[in-house]
Formats: structure tokens, C-alpha cells, sequence
């Protein structure tokens, strides 16, 4: 049972670490995007840019999950994978 707990949280952890260090790169992408002057509506842009910051402070709060949902839907809206 100690080990079962064990591996679970071991597991969770990893994964909260992977997620952390995924935002950054997802961050990068989308400014670099950004810097190419997409061509988007003003509304586009306007959602993009929110997410980007949303994500960001997501990021350094600790929640990871939903920073990468956040910069997941910013770089679907400039077409990235």
C-alpha cells in the first residue's frame, strides 16, 4: 500500500514538473509568433495576448494545468501546434 502512495505521488509530481517546464516553451512560441505580426483581428489578437498573460500568471502561481490550457487555446488561435 506504502508503495502504491509512494508511486502516486511520485507520478504526480513528475507530471506537475513537466507541465512547468512546458510553459515557458509554450510562452516563447507564442511571442515569437506574435513578433511576426500574425495576421489576426483585433479581437483575435486582443484573446491571444490575454491568454499569453494568463498563462504567464498562471505559471508562476503554480498552476500549472491551467497555464498550459491557457497557452494551449493562444497558440491554437495563431495556428501552432
Amino acid at each position: 500500500m506504502k508503495r502504491t502512495l509512494a508511486l502516486a505521488a511520485a507520478l504526480a509530481f513528475a507530471s506537475s514538473a513537466a507541465f512547468a517546464f512546458h510553459c515557458p516553451k509554450d510562452m516563447k512560441q507564442i511571442d515569437a509568433a506574435l513578433a511576426k505580426h500574425p495576421k489576426l483581428s483585433a479581437e483575435q489578437m486582443k484573446e491571444v495576448k490575454e491568454l499569453r498573460a494568463k498563462g504567464e500568471a498562471e505559471h508562476k502561481a503554480g498552476n500549472h494545468q491551467a497555464s498550459v490550457d491557457d497557452l494551449a487555446k493562444a497558440k491554437q488561435i495563431l495556428g501552432l501546434k
